[in-house]
């Protein structure tokens, strides 16, 4: 089978799952428990972090510009992630405290990022589901269009780093390194140029597509931003058939233009 052709029934497969997906952004301690036991029991079978207690909670979880999400398949929370959008002007972010200056010369650039951090699956759930990290990794796809991000961080570890350069075509900033910061794993630092990519990695992945609408409930804040969502549904579909309809469209009326064939 040709790679177009896998790919594109990936694709499908991924699209027919995300209809049976909600995501729920996190505003208060109080719901934060579900997420933080999911994190340390993904984090402590890993060995990635030195914890203790049974939950896994940062005081950054609540900065003005971090956010939480869970991820629920038919209502059962799989996975969860915290975005942080990092700006020059607010530099708080879990990977700059691990390569403050690789991140500061991104953001002394001008440049504003998306930190995609604390990304936890129930391992159980992980097993049965492997498109959990593409369902979870979307809402950083969202947040690259929604605050129209020019760098979208991933600090991995070496064993996941070409996943990141398949999918998001990201570069290396950083070599594998062991003893970064109060991790126990070895690290790497890599960033995808969300401007350069993004048009292709809706053509090759469409599920990670987004409409407005879904992007403002997902991150916007402040007095007009309304009552937080209890749950947010993936617009995927609608956006990919969307722009079908408009290629349709598009094509009739370049055929149209174009007047009838001559002999």
């Amino acid at each position: 089978m040709e790679p177009a052709t896998v790919e594109g029934h990936f694709s499908r497969k991924l699209m027919d799952l995300l209809d049976r997906v909600e995501y729920r952004r996190v505003e208060t301690s109080e719901d934060m428990e579900e997420v933080a036991r999911i994190r340390y029991k993904a984090y402590k079978m890993a060995d990635i972090l030195t914890l203790n207690g049974s939950t896994l909670i940062d005081d950054i979880d609540f900065d003005s510009h971090a956010y939480v999400f869970g991820v629920y398949f038919e209502e059962r929370l799989i996975s969860t992630v915290r975005i942080h959008h990092v700006t020059p002007d607010h530099r708080v972010s879990s990977t700059r405290g691990v390569y403050p200056e690789e991140i500061d010369g991104f953001l002394d650039a001008g440049m504003s990022l998306i930190d995609p951090v604390r990304f936890a699956a129930d391992p159980a759930i992980m097993r049965e589901m492997p498109a959990i990290p593409y369902f979870t990794l979307r809402i950083a796809t969202m947040a690259t269009d929604f605050f129209d991000a020019d760098r979208v961080l991933q600090l991995v570890s070496p064993q996941h780093a070409a996943f990141y350069k398949r999918v998001f075509l990201a570069h290396t900033i950083v070599e594998p390194r062991k003893n970064c910061g109060k991790y126990n794993i070895e690290l790497t630092l890599m960033s995808t140029d969300a401007h350069a990519i993004r048009s292709g990695l809706y053509q090759r992945y469409p599920f990670f597509q987004s409409g407005a609408v879904e992007r403002r409930l997902m991150f916007e804040r402040g007095p007009n931003a309304g009552i937080t969502p209890l749950t947010i549904l993936p617009t995927a579909r609608l956006v990919a058939q969307q722009a079908r309809l408009r290629g349709s469209m598009n094509a009739a009326l370049g055929r149209n233009a174009a007047g009838p064939a001559h002999g």
